[in-house]
């Protein structure tokens, strides 16, 4: 879609913006927010079991999902509070969207503590800033969505300053910052927007008050006079309220989501929490109390009835994973020493891989004792553009790493212990590894300790030397230069 093209579907459609980065398949135009920082970590992967685009995390989470059929109508709006940041993710995932849009009306602490969402109002600068940005370096339209400031006069000022940035439409959340769903919304002041600016306004805030039925969306855009209207709550307490032929009953709705849920693989508990947004004064009732009690896919399925379902299509699964497998020979990951004299390999640490408190690290610690080695040593830095981490680990003079950056302190080093141990073809702890002295091992006194010169400190499992961390900042050196 062009600017022009987008602006134009925006007088006449609906749009569905998702609560806290919780999402729902819609029958317009579909919003979906993560945080910049987050996206910047992921890893652009084509699902071919799935058919689907995945934006992978680290540690193998999946953060965004999207496929074909709604690429058209889906709109990526993100968290952000830098304008550099917000291009990099704009340009991540471009390809895959229609559009992209700044969320600087969520008022929610997660979002306004780092500076994002409607932290932003207090600083038109950066808004300016963040969105011309957008305008000139990607190639989709740009929108954004705003809340109302405690003055008319101060909130025309900054739609007046947003629209000269050169976006497609702006969404305007019909509340100041400080309100909440409970308190009425500012129609008049959404009209006043309409009225001033050029661009395709979108009218939000309507759902406690205005809409709970599909004819009520005309109602609330003719009292607002915005182009469009965008949903929210309504919309996650029953996705039908599209259908201009009314609501679907609720458990037909569930029933659907669930199926989708299930044959795109969404994680079990964005799928409870959608599903317990649908059924709120229900979740008293017999199957609002299976939904609560489930821990996984399956057992939400089985609570609606479902189970059948469910163990066809992980059938169904299986089979496209393991033809997918049969056509792509699996390559074995061999260590490799660069330059620096550091033996790398691309690897991460799963804790679900590994029995309950047994890590790489503890068995590098027994190994380097066993051996009367010094212990590993870590050095840990981190990123600034992502606030990544990467650990390398010294055992024995040499130097361990892995190329992938972990999102905390400790991943990072679990891997690093990973990579000594598999480069030295030495057990780490696995599910199924035989490890008799970390299971059976008990605390050591000083004088026990086989370590040799570093008897005299606690031999804990797992405990370490003094391990330094710097954060990198621009320019600065150091064993990651060049990463």
């Amino acid at each position: 879609l062009t600017v022009s093209s987008i602006s134009v579907c925006l007088h006449s459609h609906l749009a569905c913006v998702c609560i806290v980065s919780k999402t729902d398949e819609c029958f317009s135009i579909l919003l979906q927010e993560l945080v910049d920082l987050k996206m910047l970590q992921c890893k652009r992967v084509v699902n071919e079991v799935l058919s689907t685009v995945d934006f992978v995390a680290p540690d193998d989470r999946v953060v965004f999902r999207t496929c074909e059929r709604e690429q058209s109508r889906l709109v990526f709006q993100m968290g952000t509070s830098d304008a550099e940041r917000a291009l990099a993710v704009a340009r991540l995932v471009e390809n895959d969207v229609a559009g992209i849009d700044v969320n600087m009306g969520c008022p929610k602490e997660y979002s306004t503590k780092g500076g994002m969402g409607a932290a932003l109002l207090s600083d038109p600068d950066k808004i300016e800033k963040i969105l011309s940005t957008l305008v000139k370096g990607t190639h989709r339209p740009v929108t954004c969505k705003i809340r109302i400031l405690p003055s008319l006069e101060d909130t025309l000022s900054l739609v007046k300053r947003i629209e000269r940035t050169g976006i497609a439409a702006i969404a305007v959340h019909g509340r100041k910052r400080e309100e909440r769903p409970q308190h009425p919304v500012s129609c008049e002041v959404i009209r006043a927007i309409a009225k001033t600016l050029s661009i395709p306004v979108i009218a939000n805030g309507g759902s406690h008050d205005h809409i709970q039925q599909h004819l009520d969306i005309e109602d609330f855009r003719q009292a607002t006079a915005a182009s469009s209207v965008m949903v929210a709550r309504a919309a996650m307490w029953n996705p039908s309220i599209f259908l201009k032929d009314g609501l679907r009953p609720l458990e037909e709705v569930m029933q659907k989501y669930i199926k989708y849920a299930v044959q795109y693989d969404n994680h079990y508990t964005n799928t409870k929490y959608c599903l317990c947004q649908m059924l709120r004064e229900q979740l008293e009732s017999p199957q609002g109390r299976l939904l609560h009690a489930a821990q996984s896919s399956r057992e939400i399925c089985e609570a609606f009835g479902l189970g059948a379902f469910y163990e066809e299509t992980m059938r169904e699964l299986d089979a496209r994973r393991a033809d997918f497998l049969a056509k792509t020979p699996e390559e074995v990951e061999e260590p490799a020493e660069d330059t620096s004299g550091i033996i790398k390999m691309a690897i991460k640490f799963d804790r679900r891989a590994y029995p309950p408190q047994i890590t790489p690290k503890m068995c590098l610690l027994e190994w380097c004792r066993r051996e009367r080695l010094a212990q590993p040593v870590y050095e840990t830095v981190q990123r600034p553009v992502d606030r990544m981490f990467c650990s390398v680990v010294t055992v024995a003079e040499q130097k361990y790493q892995s190329t992938l950056w972990d999102k905390s302190k400790k991943l990072a080093e679990q891997t690093a212990a990973i990579v000594c141990l598999r480069s030295q073809g030495l057990p780490e702890g696995r599910l199924g590894e035989e490890s008799p002295s970390l299971n059976k091992r008990k605390r050591e006194t000083p004088d026990q300790d086989p370590g040799g010169p570093r008897a005299q400190e606690p031999a804990l499992p797992g405990e370490i030397c003094k391990k330094p961390f710097v954060a990198l900042g621009s320019g600065e050196e150091s064993l990651l230069e060049g990463w």
